[in-house]
């Protein structure tokens, strides 16, 4: 109820903030910061992962909702089939740009040393939206 009262574009702009703040943990972990809180990496790894996802799921509600609003009466259906399809695209674009930027820093499996930068400019690529 309280999100109505908020402009959509000044909803996305801090979903999009937020969400690059929120993606800037995993440092926390290549840095090993989270050893000095007492939480082991597996945990760490594990939660933050649940949780981005479900922030993730909640940030995209409001492009949901405002589907369903601007969207005309019997068209719902196939409005949020192409919701679906975009949203879809575009995490298979993300993950091939993602996997180029690995290969052009040099991230191997054995490697890690641009591992900080790589996660820095992938996270700094959610603000390309705004």
């Amino acid at each position: 109820q309280k999100l109505k009262n908020i402009p959509p574009r000044t909803l996305f702009k801090w979903t999009c903030l937020s969400g690059v703040v929120l993606g800037m943990s995993p440092l926390i972990l290549v840095s090993h910061v989270n050893r000095q809180f007492g939480l082991p990496d597996t945990l760490f790894a594990l939660g933050d992962d649940v949780i981005l996802t479900v922030l993730g799921q909640i940030a995209f509600m409001p492009v949901l909702v405002l589907g369903a609003n601007i969207c005309p009466p019997g068209v719902e259906a196939s409005l949020y089939a192409a919701l679906m399809s975009v949203n879809n695209l575009s995490g298979g674009l993300g993950n091939i740009m993602g996997a180029l930027a690995t290969k052009t820093l040099g991230v191997t499996e054995s490697n890690f040393d641009n591992l900080p930068l790589l996660i820095v400019l992938t996270n700094l690529s959610g603000l390309l939206p705004l």
